[in-house]
């Protein structure tokens, strides 16, 4: 099968019914907006705004309640027991960010005298949540869920309230509270919210060059960012995982794997280990089965409590020893099924029951990637314990669309409701040699979550790209009933373009150039090919458009225009680069240096082909032709840029706009 830092606010919301009807602002407990603020402190209690400010991903239930909140001076930060250490310190850190002088810090009891605002973070049943909530016009829903969560702000008052039901909404909650959050204020707004999908997240389960340990460090603290909670371990070029898999792992690479569990509890993201013995295995054989639950149970040892057993990528042509061909039969779809059914339900009863925290075990099967019904499918089916989870790519292993329909055929073969592994943006196929994929995370169908218990994607080799489709993918899995492919893109360059070292990350800090300029480069690496190389994302969708339109308003007689429109984009895709280097994470512009590169090039050539159209309109045919030349120069020069030795697989020359660009230049000079 084939960042450290804060997201941004992203925004909107479905509306979701609440079991507790809503108070209405003029409610008796509700204070005017003060004077003068409390503390003897100079200064509004609260500044007049308008709409729901952007987060991602985008909440249920996203109401404007009344002005914004002011921060400053002293902060009181309350917090039930409940609340873990990570979610604190997080909260403590937007606050300070925002403009608290000082943030107190404590359990409920006596307030804190000289306190300004008071924020609030606890069960939301308890009399001090409700009560907040209700004075600041929100009512609590009753029940939520683990990830769900309430918030409510209202300029005016004197407090902020979140409520959850466990430590993992209040976290979520937090992470709201930050998107909300921007210099000096806080949105006055009420969210209630809780995720689509129970399990949301990645899956490092490429080939080729594995992330780096900081990589995943980094990764993990960005999953919780956005929402995510899933991180499946899996690359396929670490031996321990797959040819070595009866190996313990060497003491080195055991201390990154207990530092990984502990980046990951810190920002509620659970960390699932996989072993993939398929490769050489006997079933039959209890010493192989025993090194497979002393595999597991070492990292177990080291605080894992997800666990998955991958058979993907495997032959059932043929038996690894000749034990399992007297146990199982001749090797072949059925016997495979079989045997696989035995080994994994024995892991569940065996190691899974035997650990009471450790959740459902999880596995790929032979099979993953349709829903026909086969003697592979039937045996596993009836033969496996009914609580493992099944992964499935969709209908093929690169599939152009995931439908409703889909997922739920696939649950009748497999007879259960299946786990989404997506195999998008990964780019370790033959026809994605060159390729950097920034696409939109599209062609996913709403309602998907109905139908299947979680959706994790298979990223690239470049881990920062990755985080482009990661955002669209979190934005789908935790709410998809209202996601939007193109606003969850554009917030990902929003993303980007916003300083990743600070804990505020409102939508209005983004660099407009900046995400302008990732915008344009996510456009020209939106090619998203098949296994077969056709594609099931077009490549360079807006530039195509904007070619579409010069060529009616050329053909039409308006060429002035329709040169002067190019041209101003095309100085856009020329500057893109410098931009990107400038002012995106260093990360993000070190995995796209090949490609920033190529742009660079096409860009210039672009230029090139609209000055020469233009010297050609106003009757200078040297200066034209120079021009051509020139373009025709640059994009072959382009043409030879590769991909990085070492960082992808497969490798070669870069690849982008193809079809597009490259044919608008070299078709240029015979325009009529």
């Amino acid at each position: 099968m084939a960042i450290p830092g804060a997201l941004r606010r992203f925004g909107g919301a479905a509306a979701v019914a609440l079991s507790a009807a809503l108070i209405a602002a003029s409610c008796t407990d509700a204070a005017p907006p003060a004077q003068q603020p409390p503390g003897g402190d100079s200064g509004p209690a609260s500044y007049p705004a308008e709409g729901v400010p952007e987060v991602v991903p985008q909440p249920r239930k996203a109401e404007r309640l009344g002005d914004d909140v002011a921060v400053r001076g002293t902060v009181e930060l309350v917090v039930d027991p409940f609340v873990d250490a990570p979610t604190r310190e997080l909260a403590e850190r937007v606050l300070r960010e925002a403009g608290a002088a000082d943030v107190v810090v404590r359990e409920p009891g006596p307030a804190t005298e000289d306190a300004t605002l008071r924020v609030r973070i606890g069960d939301r049943m308890s009399p001090g949540v409700v009560k907040g909530l209700q004075s600041n016009g929100w009512g609590a829903p009753s029940p939520l869920p683990e990830e769900g969560y309430v918030l409510a702000a209202r300029g005016g008052q004197e407090s902020v309230v979140l409520g959850a039901d466990a430590p993992a909404g209040a976290y979520y909650a937090v992470q709201t509270l930050r998107q909300l959050t921007s210099p000096g204020r806080i949105a006055g707004v009420g969210v209630v919210d809780e995720p689509s999908m129970p399990l949301r997240g990645t899956i490092e389960g490429f080939y080729g060059s594995p992330w780096t340990h900081g990589e995943r460090m980094d990764q993990l603290a960005f999953y919780g960012d956005v929402k995510l909670n899933t991180y499946i371990y899996a690359p396929k070029d670490d031996p321990y995982h797959r040819e070595r898999w009866r190996e313990p792992y060497p003491a080195d690479k055991l201390a990154e794997v207990q530092q990984l569990i502990g980046q990951a509890a810190a920002h509620h993201v659970r960390f699932t280990f996989a072993l993939s013995p398929g490769t050489s295995i006997c079933y039959s054989d209890p010493d192989d089965f025993q090194a497979l639950l002393a595999k597991l149970q070492a990292v177990y040892d080291s605080g894992v409590r997800d666990f998955s057993v991958p058979l993907d990528d495997i032959t059932y042509t043929r038996w690894n020893c000749g034990a399992d061909q007297q146990r199982y039969g001749a090797p072949g779809e059925a016997a495979a099924g079989r045997a696989q059914a035995e080994l994994l339900s024995r892991v569940q009863r065996e190691f899974v029951d035997t650990h009471p925290d450790v959740r459902p075990l999880q596995t790929v099967p032979t099979e993953y990637s349709d829903y026909e019904d086969s003697s592979y499918k039937t045996a596993l089916r009836e033969g496996l314990d009914p609580r493992v989870v099944v992964m499935w790519t969709g209908d093929g292993v690169i599939p152009e669309r995931i439908t409703v329909s889909d997922a739920e055929q696939a649950a009748q073969v497999w007879g259960r409701k299946v786990f989404i592994w997506d195999n998008y943006p990964v780019n370790d196929f033959d026809k994605s040699v060159g390729r950097l994929l920034l696409g939109p995370y599209g062609e996913r169908e709403p309602g998907l979550s109905e139908q299947v218990v979680g959706d994790v994607v298979n990223p690239m080799n470049q881990a920062a790209a990755s985080k482009v489709v990661e955002i669209g993918a979190a934005d789908f899995a935790w709410n998809d009933g209202d996601f939007d492919p193109r606003r969850a893109h554009e917030a990902a360059a929003r993303y980007l373009a916003t300083d990743p070292a600070a804990a505020l990350h409102p939508a209005s800090a983004a660099d407009p150039d900046t995400t302008r300029a990732l915008l344009v480069f996510f456009d020209l690496n939106a090619m998203s090919p098949l296994a077969n190389g056709s594609p099931w994302q077009p490549p360079a969708p807006e530039l195509a458009r904007r070619l579409d339109v010069f060529r009616s308003q050329w053909t039409g007689g308006d060429r002035v225009a329709a040169l002067t429109e190019l041209r101003a984009y095309a100085q856009q895709v020329a500057d893109a680069p410098e931009q990107i280097r400038a002012e995106a994470p260093a990360d993000f512009s070190a995995d796209s240096e090949p490609w920033l590169q190529a742009t660079d090039l096409w860009g210039d050539a672009f230029l090139a082909t609209v000055d020469g159209l233009r010297a050609r309109e106003d009757g200078n045919q040297a200066v034209a032709d120079e021009r051509f030349a020139a373009a025709a120069d640059l994009a072959d020069r382009a043409g030879q840029i590769r991909t990085i030795p070492g960082e992808t697989r497969p490798e070669g020359p870069v690849r982008l706009a193809d079809g597009v660009l490259d044919v608008f230049i070299r078709q240029a000079p015979q325009l009529g």
